[in-house]
């Protein structure tokens, strides 16, 4: 039963110290503004406010550690116990912060600082899942969101066509994701030993050979990487103020 306890308690990971090239900002993109509020203090209010989280860890550039760390005392932040810095690739970043993990029986989340829009509800479930799981030793070593993809795609060398795909079985896959720490730490160590690289945490435990599920998110929860989605943000957040 002690064990079980522990299992629940989720220490969550924030990479934020991507280079945003597309995003065409001088200051790091996990700062620019959305609304009034930093892009990053969006989604660490969410992870802040859901009691199964019990650390945040973000993982900055190092020299917006300084100023950041100011921004989440200003914006009341206090599950930010201590901060990675970031690698030169994304899964380097990811890596520096599980390294920094004490409680080798938690549930970890991973959740991109630049996903702003992320539902309370969408972390909860995705805990309590993956909890469950773990009580039921059933055979899945992380759980993954995602929705299903609206446009046809199509597969082409140069601008030749070779192939349509299956539209109904593709998912535009989204963070947060969730594992428990003995897969993904483990998972991580086994890529970068063999210098495997991939664009998201799920697919290291895919490489090795794990079961991810995946489950509905939502097509809201974007990702901002350019300028104009900065205003597609600012238009969710315009709807939901009004559901209030």
């Amino acid at each position: 039963m002690k064990k079980s306890q522990q299992q629940e308690k989720v220490v969550a990971i924030v990479p934020a110290a991507g280079i945003g090239k597309r995003f065409g900002s001088g200051m790091n993109k996990p700062l620019h503004n959305l609304s009034g509020k930093p892009l990053i203090v969006w989604s660490l209010q969410v992870l802040e406010s859901v009691e199964e989280v019990v650390e945040i860890i973000p993982v900055l550039k190092i020299k917006d550690m300084e100023v950041s760390i100011e921004i989440f005392e200003q914006y009341g932040i206090t599950k930010v116990k201590k901060v990675a810095p970031g690698g030169k690739e994304r899964q380097d970043s990811v890596y520096n912060g599980l390294k920094l993990i004490e409680n080798e029986d938690c549930i970890v989340l991973i959740h991109d600082g630049v996903r702003p829009l992320i539902e309370k509800y969408l972390v909860k479930n995705i805990i309590r899942q993956m909890s469950k799981i773990m009580s039921n030793q059933e055979k899945y070593d992380g759980i993954i969101l995602g929705v299903p993809l609206k446009d046809t795609i199509k597969v082409s060398e140069g601008d030749i066509v070779k192939k349509t795909l299956k539209r109904d079985s593709l998912w535009a896959i989204q963070t947060p994701q969730v594992f428990p720490y003995e897969k993904i730490i483990k998972a991580y160590e086994e890529a970068m030993k063999d210098k495997f690289y991939a664009t998201d945490d799920a697919a290291l435990i895919e490489q090795y050979k794990g079961r991810i599920k995946v489950k509905m998110g939502s097509y809201a929860n974007i990702k901002i990487t350019t300028p104009e989605d900065l205003a597609i943000g600012e238009f969710f957040l315009s709807r939901k103020e009004k559901a209030i």
